[in-house]
């Protein structure tokens, strides 16, 4: 059953000028895995994560280091909730994220739905 969805989009020259402006938004929106070279994926990363807050309908206690978005053996991206965020997610009856990252131009988007058992 789906429990929610959510999906954003990321302007990539913004992001990478808001980065520039405060570089220590990295150390707060990031863990170390998930930082990369490539500033798209950066922008992609980051719309999953406002993805995934959306996703769990803007939960109070949500903390940016409680979703991380990696990458499976095969490239496709996948998210991993931990800490607080995790528990919000069970308490949802929330048992599986699915995420779709996309790029074009100057543009990354995030789409996740968030399936389990309704509560």
């Amino acid at each position: 059953m789906i429990i929610g969805i959510g999906v954003d989009t990321v302007a990539i020259s913004r992001f990478e000028e808001k980065l520039a402006q405060t570089p220590r938004l990295i150390d707060r929106l990031f863990l170390d895995s998930e930082r990369d070279d490539k500033i798209q994926t950066m922008a992609g990363r980051f719309a999953a994560k406002e993805a995934v807050i959306k996703a769990l309908a803007g939960a109070q206690g949500i903390e940016w280091y409680g979703i991380e978005v990696a990458k499976d053996t095969s490239g496709k991206p996948i998210i991993w909730l931990h800490g607080e965020t995790a528990k919000i997610a069970l308490r949802a009856g929330i048992r599986k994220l699915h995420v779709s990252i996309t790029h074009d131009g100057d543009m990354a988007t995030a789409f996740v739905v968030a399936e389990g058992d309704e509560v």
